[in-house]
């Protein structure tokens, strides 16, 4: 393994107080850099992540361009799921496209398990070729949770309203359990391959999961949610949950067996703390706000940075993903930015 000479974040995950606030964005790896742009003119996403030099490349370029405090693994929520049996395309403009839905008790008794090693090890040697020679910072490996992985297989696609998976979810809830079940057999075994060849830190994206109200969230997810983080727990890396327009389940989330829980733009930090949430918070500048004028930025940075001191441990992010039109040196900017105002504050 490469020395880690940078684990700021490792401890600001534990809870540990650290000397400035770490940082790191949600789809650093891709979107908006130029030399993401390029390779995208002749591969796709899937075809990258097929190829371990090159998605490593993607995966280290943020770190060397922005200096942000951990790598995220370029690769998608969907990447597992062609193992068990899911026909998926990732469709320009569109997203996740699933030409053979999964929708009733047949369908999930048709899906596979999966073993890493045989079905996805691209994705294994992406991650012990930057474990092993190319970071100095953490990487942080990640899987799609079962609620928002269901989404897209019930679905067929990205959806508004999630009115197929609600309906399933609702009127055949022994149907439902058993497609939690299977995707968290699933979740566990990938979560755990990308642990032992090398990821530092683990987030699990729900991130559709906001749909769903408190009494559902509490009946139907989180006891897969509460298996899933119980299992990794034994791994012995840092675990992180998130999700969007998700803050009315904070208090189901900082229940489960998770160090760090992210945060999207809708809630402070200060609201999150004043309800009684002590663990390492994540996030949650609003990804628009890094298409205002830097006066905007800065402003609204400080007071996050403000907020998250007020208790040891606080992870500098977005509230989601960053999108194709942010400028990469504002992304730079933000972060040595936020490296150095924390510093001071």
């Amino acid at each position: 393994m490469n020395k880690i000479e940078n684990d700021t974040i490792l401890k600001a995950f534990r809870g540990e107080k650290t000397d400035h606030t770490p940082v790191w964005f949600m789809r650093q790896a891709g979107r908006s850099q130029p030399e993401y742009r390029k390779l995208k003119e002749k591969y796709s996403l899937f075809e990258i992540t097929h190829e371990p030099e090159l998605c490593a490349y993607v995966t280290r370029l943020p770190v060397e361009q922005y200096g942000v405090d951990a790598a995220i693994l370029y690769k998608d929520i969907m990447s597992p799921l062609p193992a068990i049996g899911v026909d998926v395309e990732i469709k320009k403009g569109i997203g996740p496209v699933i030409h053979n839905p999964t929708r009733t008790k047949s369908d999930i008794e048709k899906l596979g398990t999966i073993d890493p090693e045989e079905d996805v090890p691209y994705v294994l040697d992406t991650i012990r070729l930057l474990a092993k020679e190319q970071l100095v910072v953490p990487l942080i490996g990640f899987s799609g949770a079962p609620f928002t992985l269901a989404s897209y297989m019930i679905e067929g696609g990205p959806s508004k309203n999630y009115n197929k998976t609600k309906s399933l979810m609702y009127s055949e809830p022994m149907t439902w359990f058993a497609l939690m079940d299977k995707l968290a057999d699933m979740v566990i075994t990938y979560v755990k391959a990308q642990v032992a060849a090398g990821a530092s830190a683990i987030q699990i994206f729900d991130s559709w999961v906001g749909s769903l109200n408190v009494e559902d969230y509490r009946t139907y997810i989180k006891p897969v949610m509460q298996r899933i983080f119980s299992e990794l727990k034994g791994e012995g890396v840092p675990l992180i949950t998130f999700g969007v327009g998700a803050g009315h389940l904070i208090h189901e989330w900082d229940d489960l067996p998770v160090d760090v829980l992210g945060l999207d733009w809708r809630m402070s930090i200060t609201e999150a703390r004043s309800q009684g949430v002590t663990k390492p918070l994540q996030g949650n500048l609003d990804p628009s706000t890094m298409l205002a004028d830097w006066d905007v930025i800065e402003e609204r940075a400080k007071k996050i940075i403000d907020e998250g001191k007020q208790h040891p441990a606080h992870i500098f992010n977005l509230g989601h993903g960053v999108t194709p039109d942010i400028k990469p040196e504002t992304l730079k900017r933000l972060t040595d930015f936020i490296h150095e105002y924390s510093k001071k504050a």
